[in-house]
């Protein structure tokens, strides 16, 4: 059963030891997921570090951490998401979406979420 969803910058802090890598690492242990547009964000920003993705997918792996394939009403959600001006990217906005999908919480280190219902900042 999947407790909460992860965004890019909270795997991201978990996996280079950042403050709030406790708390991601509890909602791993938890039954965490991850929208497959924020992994492939994790992925990306792994190798663009270059580091082996590998081992670090077998880390993550480990936990048993689910990727959430996106949905055409995940799409259409995250579109009605925009607006001009606002901080959030296509994968913030997916991950917005797909957790509100899951009827799940939202685990990020991106500040310009805010706090609103359902976003937990791990900073």
């Amino acid at each position: 059963m999947i407790h909460s969803l992860l965004d890019a910058s909270a795997v991201l802090a978990f996996l280079n030891d950042e403050p709030g890598a406790d708390e991601v690492e509890a909602a791993l242990i938890a039954g965490a997921a991850c929208s497959a547009v924020n992994y492939s964000e994790v992925a990306q920003k792994i190798r663009h570090a270059d580091v082996d993705w590998v081992p670090v997918a077998g880390l993550l792996s480990s936990f048993t951490l689910e990727v959430v394939p996106m949905t055409q009403e995940d799409a259409v959600a995250a579109a009605d998401l925009w607006s001009p001006g606002t901080p959030l990217s296509l994968a913030d906005r997916v991950c917005l979406a797909t957790a509100d999908r899951l009827g799940v919480p939202v685990l990020t280190a991106d500040m310009a979420w805010g706090d609103a219902d359902g976003i937990r900042q791990i900073r």
